[in-house]
């Protein structure tokens, strides 16, 4: 009896051990599930888009009703080639919200939650290479990764099923067919190579290679510890256009790091708290968290002021500490790049000093600059910069991240300058559109936000916008032209550039440029440029500003403009001599620059070859009028125009 009881229970043991192993397994969230019986006729990347569940949320809108859902996105490798960064797009068509996404971040740089109902790409994280079969023996979790989604859509009730448009692979080389759907929840997709891409790397090797856009951060490591690394951040300038000034750069910390010290740049926010009171102060017992710069799980970086330069604590990092300006290649290589080294803390389970995980999510923008939108950090070959001792030698980094960034133009976004057209042949100007800008955001203001603007006399463009309605009136009754009422608002534009053909001869031609700064920031080492189709070819000369045709894309359409040394800093708009009665005044730079016909013949500048087709300030696309002055006014007005202009340039120069 009693050998019986003892082998029941060694049995009973035996099976509740193997009962609470196998339920510690079927527990992990790790588990990568068997792919669908339809990947096995897949010999290239098998995607698919599973509907899970989904929940009536509250608040009841028959109009607009919210309901959770849960999907499975899996991506499976195929092939004969291991995919490197993979990217799905999902085309999304139910103003889906997205709130969660395991193994996977946005590639865009978009930080969740998110909206992402007009469709997104996603790409892999922390798995973002996917072997194939052949060199791991068929094993899932290196093949394959699945990424759960959790979100609310809105208006697919049960049992309709919110299923996206359509869903492909977003890496190059790749061809992909219409999704098809397997049975009512799922829609599946093989993609396969395509014959025809030419690929700029071989599968032998071990790294991407690195790519090109308009904006590259490079992440490199270049010292590491088993609890801390050393990262050099490069921001590189690429367009020759585009720039940033005060530029702050953020990212998503994914795996609870933090910020222990910084050389060359700041947190906008030097705060600890996170870490005291969250997981990083009870495994660093020890660190004095007084010295912590910063545990946000997303930190805002910016840049140091030039006096920072020497400094032995914060600065001493080549290309660091210019107030945050980048300027374009074109303009002054050495200004195009901009540095700092921050050391990182890590929490384990990564303690050991090969464990390295770039941040994700980066966004970086400035003020009066064109929107970029980043890619996710890719790795590349490590990085190599000049030994430090002066020897001829490059260092290595241990490991380096490339993130690209393009410029993009959000819709709906408004523009941040706006140009005013004027000419000899008719003496009025022909000012910035209605809300060029934006429209003001006080409902109260009595104005039209639609509403054409009204043309003004050539004196207007030297005060405020508050300040023309007298005189627009006073010009509008004098022509015998009616104005709108309520009158049109103003373009709200920080900056306005008036251009202004001077004069229109056989042999060549003129223009002025005035540029206004109506905010109070100054612009340093500012730019412009101006796109003419018919008229580059002839540009000869720019008298107060250093000027240069530029070819962009391949076509010589494009000049690009600074202030020469001494004027090339605009300043911000100031009080008047008397406040109480006189307008503000705004920040002018001007020049006059002259074309020959020589090489443009057949060049009409009054029917509007004379005037830019875009007009760029610090690398943002200024709004420009809808028409042209006319040439069907007297030319008496020329002699106004003129002595108004030559006031401008006299004020100018007295002033410098």
């Amino acid at each position: 009896m009693a050998f019986y009881l003892n082998c029941n229970t060694h049995f009973f043991f035996k099976f509740s051990l193997l009962f609470s192993l196998l339920s510690f397994s079927f527990s992990q969230s790790d588990v990568v599930e068997a792919p669908s019986p339809a990947a096995d006729s897949c010999n290239g990347i098998f995607l698919s888009y599973a509907y899970s569940s989904g929940t009536k949320l509250k608040p009841t809108d028959p109009t607009h009703q919210p309901y959770r859902f849960e999907s499975v996105l899996t991506v499976l490798n195929n092939g004969d080639e291991e995919l490197k960064s993979w990217k799905v797009s999902v085309e999304f068509q139910n103003d889906e919200f997205l709130v969660s996404a395991s193994n996977a971040v946005l590639a865009d740089g978009t930080s969740l939650p998110a909206n992402v109902g007009n469709g997104t790409v996603f790409a892999g994280f922390p798995m973002s290479d996917l072997k194939t079969a052949i060199e791991t023996a068929g094993d899932l979790t290196q093949m394959q990764v699945q990424v759960k989604l959790l979100g609310t859509q809105f208006g697919v009730e049960a049992p309709d099923v919110p299923l996206p448009k359509n869903i492909q692979l977003a890496n190059d080389g790749f061809i992909c067919p219409k999704a098809s759907m397997q049975g009512k929840n799922e829609m599946q997709v093989c993609c396969r190579k395509d014959p025809k891409f030419k690929a700029n790397v071989t599968i032998d090797e071990e790294f991407l290679p690195r790519q090109s856009g308009d904006l590259t951060i490079m992440y490199d490591v270049t010292r590491t510890y088993d609890s801390n690394y050393w990262a050099q951040v490069t921001i590189s300038n690429h367009n020759p256009l585009g720039r940033l000034d005060n530029w702050k750069l953020s990212f998503d910390w994914m795996r609870d790091e933090f910020i222990y010290t910084m050389k060359g740049a700041y947190p906008y926010v030097v705060d600890s708290s996170d870490c005291i009171f969250g997981t990083q102060g009870q495994h660093y017992r020890d660190l004095d968290f007084a010295n912590v710069l910063n545990c946000e799980r997303r930190p805002t970086i910016i840049d140091l002021p030039p006096t920072k330069a020497n400094d032995t604590t914060l600065g001493l990092i080549p290309n660091c500490c210019r107030n945050g300006t980048i300027l374009p290649p074109s303009m002054d290589p050495s200004k195009s790049s901009s540095v700092f080294q921050m050391q990182v803390f890590k929490m384990p389970p990564d303690l050991n000093r090969s464990e390295l995980s770039p941040p994700q999510n980066w966004k970086i923008n400035g003020s009066l600059n064109p929107d970029y939108k980043c890619g996710p950090p890719v790795r590349v070959s490590p990085s190599q910069f000049p030994d430090p001792s002066g020897l001829p030698s490059n260092t290595t980094a241990v490991a380096s991240w490339q993130v690209v960034c393009n410029i993009t133009h959000p819709k709906g976004a408004s523009p941040k300058c706006c140009v005013s057209f004027s000419s000899y042949y008719n003496d009025s100007v022909v000012p910035c559109r209605t809300c060029a800008c934006g429209c003001p955001s006080n409902t109260a203001r009595t104005c039209s936000t639609t509403a054409p603007a009204v043309l003004l006399p050539p004196e207007a463009l030297l005060f405020p916008f508050e300040n023309r309605t007298a005189m627009a009136q006073a010009w509008a009754d004098l022509k015998h032209r009616t104005v709108p009422n309520p009158m049109p608002c103003g373009d709200n534009c920080g900056v306005s550039i008036n251009w202004h053909v001077l004069t229109d001869y056989s042999r060549g031609w003129s223009a002025r440029i005035t540029i206004f700064n109506w905010d109070e920031t100054a612009f340093p080492d500012w730019f412009a440029a101006v796109q003419m189709d018919e008229a580059t070819r002839g540009f000869q000369k720019m008298y107060s500003f250093n000027g240069s045709a530029l070819e962009l894309n391949g076509v010589n359409n494009t000049i690009i403009m600074q202030g020469l040394p001494g004027l090339n800093y605009i300043v911000g708009e100031t009080d008047g001599a008397n406040p109480k009665k006189d307008p503000r005044v705004p920040g002018k730079q001007q020049t006059v620059v002259s074309f020959t016909k020589k090489n443009t013949p057949g060049i009409n500048v009054a029917a509007g070859d004379g005037f830019p087709s875009k007009v760029f300030f610090n690398g943002e696309e200024c709004a420009l009028p809808s028409v042209l002055p006319t040439n069907n006014s007297n030319r008496e007005g020329s002699t106004t125009i003129l002595t108004i202009f030559l006031a401008v340039f006299v004020f100018i120069m007295l002033h410098q």
